[in-house]
Parts: C-alpha cells; structure tokens; sequence
C-alpha cells in the first residue's frame, strides 16, 4: 500500500517535469586572437615558399596582400609582382599573368628577369614587354594611372558574431575617385588554415554586397578578406588580405547538463520519495514527532 501510494505520487510530480525540455544554450567561446601583422618581407617569402612547393592559387593569394600594402617597398611590389605572374603562367592563366608583368614594367621598365630563369618565363615576360610598349606603356609611373597613384579604399565593418550554419552577409562600400575598380572579390575560409575559397560580390555604384555560404560558417569562426581589382585583375585594395584577415566568431550550440530534463527526473523522484516517506511515517506513528534523513547518492 505504501510502495503505491509513493509511485503514484513520484509519478505524478516527475512528468511534469520530463513534458518540458529545454532548448539549448549558445555557448559562446572566445576566437583565437587576431594574428599578428606581418611584414611586407616576410609575406613575401611565404609566397615564394608556396610558389616552390606548387601551391599556386595560395601563394596568389598571400601575394596580392602586398601590392596594396601602403608600406611595400617598389622592389617588394616589384618581386611580388614578378611572383604573382609566375603562378598564373604555372596555372595557365596567360591574362592575368600579363596584367602582372605589365605592372611590373610599370614601376621599372628596365627591369630583366635573371638569364638563369626558366625560358618559358624569360619569353613571356619579354612577349608582355613588348605588347606593353607598343599599347603606350599604360600605367607608367608617374603619369597618374600606377597602382601607387589610386586612391582605392574598401569599406567594410565585420559582423560581431554569427550562428553557426546561417549565411553571413558581407556588404560596403568603395571609395574610387578615378572609377578604376571593376570587381570586387571575397576570399573566405572556415578556422584559420588552409586555402580560400573566392566569389565574386556584387558590385555596382560605389557599393558592394554578397554572402559567405552556411557551410563554411562553421565553429570557431570563419575568416575572410575583401579586394577591390581593375580591369585587367589587378588588386587595387583590400579589406583583410590572407596575411591578416577579418574574423567573426562562430559560437558553438552545446547543452549544459543542468538544462537536460533527464538530469532532472531522478533528483525530482529522490526528492518527491523523501517527502512521501516523511509524511506516510508521520502518520504511521501517530503524529508524534520523528527526523528522517533521506541520503541521496549521485
């Protein structure tokens, strides 16, 4: 009789509990600092590095952080340039490596590859050389069309904090007083390594818009950078760049063990049989005064 009277009661205050579940909590976790800003030098050896062991669209990438560096030396521009155009040869991609070539003719045209180099390098660069000069030697220094005469400038403010599998939008504006922009690209990337992805944005009437995919919005963050080009492909500015990107934390979705109905029940049942034995020996001994200690082992 006692054994149903505290199942019956037990029963009657734990479903309630079990009939209401949480939802989870965000956890939010602190994203790894941003990382340090590297120099022009050091950057550019870390393209060349990628550049020996064939990680081309990489060292593409790294790379072209330094020709929109307002602290890159000519020759830092020069070299990078240089190395930008041996990847897109390496990659096939013969326009955008004579967009880069022109440009290096740009800051010196007296500049010679070493006789050492490859042929097919020394051939191209002397084949761009040529269509250069004969087109007018557009983007000479000095005649207010370098890449050191454009006052381009992305802007840009990252988002605090995004959910995890939502898309995270990315919009601003550019600042072209000369209209030399003509694309704008967003590099993007889930944690803090390995190569990044690319898409075009929007881009009309000063302002940019588009969106990185839910499905490298992943935990702890997603970084990424923006970079403004002209018409030949060539970067004018950035936002971030592969170097220093910008980063948006990721908050991971978790479950705290107290939020969990089932860590509720048996404390629930414990707590309820404790009560239910407290009255029903009251009662058997008459009303008479008693302590029981209920022991509740976890």
């Amino acid at each position: 009789m006692v054994a149903a009277c505290l199942a019956s009661v037990a029963t009657a205050v734990v479903l309630p509990v079990e009939a209401a579940p949480r939802k989870p909590v965000k956890i939010a976790q602190a994203s790894p600092p941003a990382p340090k800003r590297s120099t022009v030098a050091s950057v550019l050896e870390k393209g060349r590095e990628m550049y020996d062991d064939a990680r081309y669209e990489e060292s593409i990438q790294t790379l072209s952080g330094v020709v929109v560096r307002s602290d890159a030396t000519k020759d830092e521009r020069m070299e990078a340039f240089k190395l930008l155009a041996f990847n897109n040869i390496a990659l096939g991609k013969n326009e955008e490596a004579d967009a880069f070539v022109r440009a290096l003719y740009a800051l010196d045209e007296t500049f010679e590859l070493p006789k050492g180099e490859s042929p097919r390098f020394r051939d191209f660069f002397e084949k761009a050389k040529k269509s250069w000069e004969a087109d007018g030697k557009p983007g000479k220094a000095g005649d207010g069309a370098s890449p050191e005469a454009k006052n381009v400038a992305v802007k840009h403010a990252p988002a605090a904090q995004v959910e995890s599998g939502a898309v995270l939008k990315i919009e601003g504006t550019i600042e072209d007083p000369d209209v030399v922009v003509e694309k704008v690209q967003l590099f993007y990337r889930s944690g803090t390594t390995g190569k990044f992805s690319s898409k075009s944005l929007a881009y009309s009437m000063g302002a940019f818009r588009g969106e990185i995919p839910s499905s490298a919005v992943t935990p702890p963050l997603v970084e990424y950078y923006v970079l403004a080009l002209d018409k030949a492909g060539l970067p004018l500015s950035s936002r971030g760049d592969a170097d220093n990107p910008l980063r948006v934390p990721v908050p991971e979705e978790s479950k705290s063990v107290i939020e969990s109905p089932w860590f509720w029940i048996p404390i629930g049942a414990v707590v309820v049989t404790g009560v239910v034995l407290g009255a029903v020996l009251g009662t058997q001994l008459g009303g008479s005064e008693s302590t029981v200690r209920v022991n509740v082992i976890e």
